[in-house]
């Protein structure tokens, strides 16, 4: 299983959102610092959950990185998150 498959696995199971987006976007940092061969460090989370209703920003992205944490200490570099409640 890829990085951003489990990163994607790992958000539907805490959050169940109405909307997910996971983008790799390693080929953009290649040869900057977190950078490895074949990729899977940078990516790009817009996430839209029921969770995320009342929260401020800086909660709603504790949470994400809460639950990507064994994602973030296993390799992931850089985690660019958009986190909101879904519209009524």
């Amino acid at each position: 299983m890829t990085v951003k498959e489990r990163i994607r696995e790992r958000l539907v199971a805490e959050f169940a959102p109405t909307f997910l987006e996971v983008v790799d976007e390693s080929y953009l940092h290649a040869g900057h610092a977190g950078a490895r061969p074949g990729g899977e460090t940078h990516f790009r989370v817009t996430i839209h959950a029921p969770a995320f209703a009342g929260k401020s920003l800086l909660q709603r992205h504790r949470l994400v990185n809460a639950a990507l944490a064994a994602e973030l200490a296993g390799g992931v570099h850089a985690l660019a998150i958009k986190a909101a409640a879904p519209e009524p």
